[in-house]
């Protein structure tokens, strides 16, 4: 029985867990959840979960509320709710589902309790690489992707030499955007932005879907997953989204992964490697249902953050926390309609160019960063109301 730590739980890959730990009861069980503000969900959860232990909210308040409702729990709230969520010692595995950079510290902490870690947070990587590569090391545990694309990966190198891989190949849908020239970008809805063709996700990941801020997390990410310089990885847009990434060899053989879009398949798998287990209410892939599938290349100038996120990546340092945290910032206020979709690219580009670089940061370094970039963001959107107004 593997004993489970969800982060993200009222989040949509936190959810697509519990249906899989559900699944599978014989095999998991989840012991811990972190969730945010959506308390009634959470609810609705925990009369699913039987096993729980220890909850963590976002507010102070809901934690109280929660204390009457389920006085057999111990509950904690804020962020550092979750710090003390995966610095427990009685499970086995991490899920980390937070969105945003929350996620890295608890990341971190649970990698510091010995524990391995099953990531959907981007941000621990993007933000922090460094330093969970160097925890990861020096604890000697595992991290398993649960992106679809990084599985995918994974996936495709099993049985393979790392020696021997000669570029990863990230596909991406391109967005809910990806059929408009830039010209028709001006004057975007967030309606329309978060209508993506292919995957039903939350707000932010499908905002960055169509500036593709996503996929260069996703590049980030891949690089230090796997060890992979980043010349060596090369991201191509197909429209379907069922092959979920590939590995090319030296030999110029290509391994693909492909599967319907369904986040439960590369969440299976990360709770369960190296067994596969059986996949219950799933629509099986039918190539029959897919005769043609579309491939291109990507044009840099239209999705300037993805070129952005290379740069970023090469140079590392802070740099990716500072980028991260302007697009978290950004995407915030284009979600609230305060500005408009451009304006994100914008935004994020200066932060990079305008807070100071740091070349070997600290984890305090990169908390700092990540204030001064929020910061910067808010100021010029405060700056350009002001003179609209």
């Amino acid at each position: 029985m593997k004993k489970i730590m969800l982060l993200g739980a009222t989040g949509s890959i936190g959810t697509q867990t519990i249906d899989v730990v559900l699944q599978h009861q014989d095999q998991f069980q989840i012991i811990g959840l972190g969730a945010g503000k959506n308390i009634k969900k959470l609810m609705e959860i925990l009369q699913l979960l039987k096993d729980v232990q220890y909850v963590s909210v976002a507010n102070q308040e809901d934690a109280e509320v929660l204390s009457q409702t389920y006085p057999s729990l111990t509950i904690f709230y804020g962020d550092e709710g979750l710090k003390q969520l995966a610095s427990i010692q009685s499970y086995d595995v991490l899920v980390n589902a937070v969105v945003g950079f929350r996620g890295l510290v608890p990341t971190l902490c649970a990698i510091e309790q010995d524990k391995d870690v099953a990531l959907a947070n981007k941000e621990s990587l993007v933000a922090g690489g460094p330093l969970v590569m160097e925890a990861l090391k020096k604890h000697q545990v595992c991290l398993y992707p649960i992106d679809s694309e990084h599985s995918a990966i994974f996936q495709c190198l099993q049985g393979n030499k790392l020696s021997q891989v000669d570029k990863l190949i990230l596909t991406a849908s391109g967005g809910s955007f990806r059929d408009y020239t830039r010209e028709q970008l001006t004057n975007v809805t967030v309606e329309q932005a978060l209508a993506h063709p292919n995957w039903d996700m939350g707000g932010r990941i499908t905002i960055d879907s169509a500036t593709m801020m996503n996929k260069g997390f996703e590049v980030i990410e891949a690089h230090y997953l796997f060890d992979i310089p980043y010349d060596q990885i090369e991201v191509i847009l197909h429209r379907e989204s069922i092959i979920h990434s590939m590995v090319q060899y030296q030999d110029s053989a290509i391994m693909a992964q492909l599967g319907s879009a369904d986040m439960r398949v590369p969440i299976q798998y990360a709770l369960s490697y190296p067994e596969r287990l059986s996949m219950k209410q799933h629509k099986p892939f039918r190539f029959i249902d897919y005769p043609t599938l579309h491939f291109t290349p990507v044009d840099f100038k239209r999705y300037p953050l993805l070129a952005l996120a290379y740069e970023v990546g090469k140079k590392k340092g802070n740099l990716g926390a500072i980028m991260n945290a302007a697009d978290e910032e950004a995407v915030a206020l284009f979600l609230n309609e305060q500005i408009t979709f451009l304006d994100i690219e914008e935004y994020v580009q200066q932060a990079v160019q305008h807070i100071p670089y740091i070349e070997h940061p600290t984890l305090e370094d990169i908390l700092d960063s990540d204030r001064q970039a929020r910061n910067f963001v808010r100021e010029l959107a405060s700056r350009k109301e002001n003179m609209n107004g």
